[in-house]
């Protein structure tokens, strides 16, 4: 059974950081990209945040939180991570893990970024 199971997230200052974590676990986790997406609201369409290679050694952001997030991966752990600093107010949505192309999404984990 493919699962992805997304954690870490929580309520925050503006400023503050968070490491987000999905394990996966039903699939070869090592042969897939992967990617963190978010959704801000409900009725929105989710958003690509960072994609990682399989192997770690690429990664890609979305112009929103380059600079300020990063995306790695232990595929000895089937982890991936997505490390957010300098959070702001906008930075808030469910966040989800993604095998690209598998089709495979987690529950979410949900980032409340306010004062």
């Amino acid at each position: 059974q493919v699962q992805l199971v997304e954690s870490g997230g929580g309520l925050v200052q503006p400023g503050g950081s968070l490491r987000l974590s999905c394990v996966a676990s039903g699939f070869t986790f090592s042969i897939y990209a992967m990617n963190w997406y978010r959704r801000q609201g409900s009725g929105k369409g989710r958003e690509l945040v960072a994609t990682i290679t399989s192997a770690g050694g690429s990664t890609d952001y979305a112009d929103s939180v380059k600079g300020r997030f990063t995306i790695s991966r232990d595929n000895a752990k089937k982890t991936l991570y997505l490390q957010m600093n300098s959070l702001k107010t906008e930075d808030t949505a469910v966040y989800y893990c993604n095998a690209a192309g598998a089709g495979f999404w987690g529950q979410g984990t949900q980032v409340t970024v306010s004062s």
